[in-house]
């Protein structure tokens, strides 16, 4: 079994030292690329962008797409629904008693956590998620020499235990109000592929041509899904493909039911760095969506 411990803090030092490797000029390079797509109308007219939050290196100018739109659109706020990886034992477990057909509001991590909500549910504190996100905000603040009291109001949310019922967790209503004025941002890495993640060998490709073909295949299914607010469907998609967006996604789209899913562009994440000794190929698929 996966030391899920363990590879947390494995992330958390590869992400910093990809950090420092880009240095000033890398990243400045990462901003310009996220300056192709130009979508902050999307957030404007009331749709969500979905961003990955694998390898700074590989998917740092999707990120840097959704920083910049985010800036443009006009909101005061933004509201940021986070994955919120299993990183503990104990959240393992309650995932799988859910999964089993457990009642999620048995669990004490049933619900939402982040910044402002008080309470022992912390873990999003130790969360690799969104350190590359705040850190290329930070960067085109800088490019573009504005100051951060200047700068939209970010809030950050990670809901938990959603188990196809968004609108069942805690605090969901006061996320649904937040959302009113806001725009709407999250992250996903939606396929994880491999057989460290428990893909048959039959299926699993190299990061190539065929292995993209493939993963868009299996993240074009959950989009299907969540654009037409099947989020049982969808939950069941995430446990099979390993998304850890099962949560994020029903989310978002339950907060903007209207959204369509589109596939901007997908790249693939070598992640064999995070689990010496494993067989190759081990790789994530990263997705840059708009929900329109």
């Amino acid at each position: 079994m996966m030391d899920m411990e363990a590879l947390r803090l494995v992330l958390h030092e590869i992400y910093e030292q990809d950090r420092q490797s880009l240095a000033e000029t890398g990243t400045i390079k990462l901003l310009e690329r996220g300056e192709q797509w130009q979508l902050a109308s999307v957030l404007d007219a009331g749709g969500v962008l979905v961003f990955p939050h694998a390898s700074i290196i590989d998917c740092g100018h999707q990120q840097a797409a959704c920083v910049q739109a985010a800036l443009d659109c006009g909101a005061d706020t933004i509201l940021l629904v986070s994955v919120l990886h299993a990183f503990t034992a104990e959240m393992e477990a309650a995932q799988a008693r859910v999964d089993a057909g457990g009642d999620p509001s048995a669990e004490v991590f049933w619900g939402l956590q982040g910044p402002g909500i008080e309470g022992p549910r912390q873990e999003w504190r130790g969360d690799h998620v969104l350190v590359s996100w705040r850190y290329l905000w930070d960067a085109e603040l800088r490019r573009r020499g504005l100051p951060a009291s200047r700068a939209p109001r970010v809030i950050e949310r990670y809901p938990f235990l959603t188990k196809g019922q968004p609108e069942n967790l805690p605090g969901f209503e006061e996320l649904a109000r937040l959302a009113e004025g806001a725009a709407v941002v999250s992250t996903a890495d939606s396929h994880h592929h491999g057989a460290v993640y428990g893909m048959p060998a039959e299926e699993v490709h190299e990061i190539d041509s065929a292995g993209l073909e493939y993963a868009r295949a299996v993240l074009q299914e959950g989009i299907d899904q969540l654009s037409a607010g099947d989020y049982a469907a969808y939950d069941g998609h995430c446990q099979r493909v390993v998304s850890d967006a099962r949560d994020a996604g029903p989310v978002f789209h339950a907060l903007r039911p209207q959204v369509e899913g589109q596939i901007l562009e997908l790249v693939g994440s070598d992640a064999q760095a995070y689990f010496p000794g494993e067989p190759p190929p081990i790789w994530v698929a990263c997705a840059l969506v708009s929900w329109e």
